[in-house]
């Protein structure tokens, strides 16, 4: 039997099934973004309830509900680090109906814990929410009116000025490394569970300075019984237009971005992700959330999924160099 008409009738029949395939390959990422939301879309937080990540987490939900047509719904999952919520965000289906809601810990937490992911290759960025600006606050009885007064105590009294953190690796502790490594003053690490307790040590005088976030920090300060003494962001807070920044108070390269942001399941199709980045970015804009930014001393960061990945990437480099400065072993 001649193999070749075999052979050419197959020929034939490859051709338009190839074609299929290739246009079933152009359109299949389209597909997947139209499928998506078909359910309740879950913010999931390793914050505890009431912090500037729950709050700015929940104003933006509940704009994002709105622009993606389903429920959503924040849960905190905290505890071991916010390797709980990583744990729940990594174990959902990966198709954008299960997003990580975090902070710049994410760039940190993994440089100094034993971890069982990696924040580069399990995780997509999404968009960040906006940046909280850190200040450095002191209990009026210390006497202190400037940065300048703050680190000449320091250097008068090496390791016996004190400061304040909510943990090593926190927005709060990373704050005062760079602060302490731009300075080169000795002081001493003191931790506290959350930033109630370390605001009250810093009111009573058991604390000489910490870098409050603002939000929790401002009830005090409007109230006059704390001193702020700079913001640790690049520019300053509009809710304390009169507080300089640490560059401005002669202090280079101190200031920290503290994030919140949303990323994703690395697993999961690029346009859902780019679909969630559009959606909050719309939801960022309404005057409803922009006016609660502002009522937390918050600045939006608007960023593709591309440049949020990229931050993220620069800011571990970077956070490992503090973290080696500071003789910080993994647990």
């Amino acid at each position: 039997m001649n193999p070749k008409p075999i052979r050419d009738a197959l020929s034939t029949l490859a051709r338009p099934l190839a074609a299929l395939a290739c246009a079933v390959s152009l359109v299949a990422p389209s597909v997947q973004a139209q499928g998506f939301p078909s359910k309740t879309i879950k913010l999931i937080s390793g914050a505890t309830a009431g912090s500037a990540s729950d709050i700015i987490g929940r104003a933006v939900g509940e704009k994002l509900q709105a622009e993606l047509g389903q429920p959503v719904v924040l849960e905190n999952r905290t505890g071991a680090s916010g390797m709980v919520a990583v744990q729940a965000v990594l174990a959902a289906p990966p198709d954008g109906h299960s997003i990580f809601v975090y902070t710049a810990a994410h760039t940190v937490v993994p440089l100094i814990t034993k971890i069982n992911y990696d924040p580069l290759k399990d995780f997509s960025a999404v968009i960040p929410l906006a940046v909280v600006p850190n200040v450095m606050v002191v209990a009026p009885s210390k006497g202190y009116k400037s940065v300048k007064d703050v680190v000449d105590a320091a250097r008068a009294k090496p390791g016996q000025l004190n400061y304040a953190s909510v943990g090593v690796g926190t927005a709060t502790y990373m704050s005062a490394e760079k602060f302490r490594a731009a300075t080169g003053i000795d002081a001493v690490h003191i931790p506290y569970k959350g930033s109630p307790e370390a605001i009250t040590e810093t009111l009573a005088g058991r604390i000489d300075y910490f870098f409050a976030p603002l939000v929790s920090a401002l009830p005090m300060i409007k109230a006059g019984k704390l001193i702020p003494l700079a913001v640790g962001t690049t520019k300053r807070s509009g809710l304390l237009p009169d507080v300089p920044t640490l560059e401005e108070s002669g202090i280079a390269k101190a200031d920290y971005l503290f994030w919140i942001g949303m990323l994703v399941s690395s697993k999961t199709p690029r346009d859902v992700v780019d679909k969630i980045n559009q959606a909050t970015l719309k939801a960022l804009q309404s005057p409803e959330v922009r006016e609660r930014l502002t009522s937390l001393g918050a600045d939006p960061l608007p960023m593709s999924p591309g440049q949020f990945d990229a931050m993220i990437r620069d800011e571990m480099v970077s956070n490992a160099a503090i973290i080696k400065a500071a003789g910080i072993k993994p647990e």
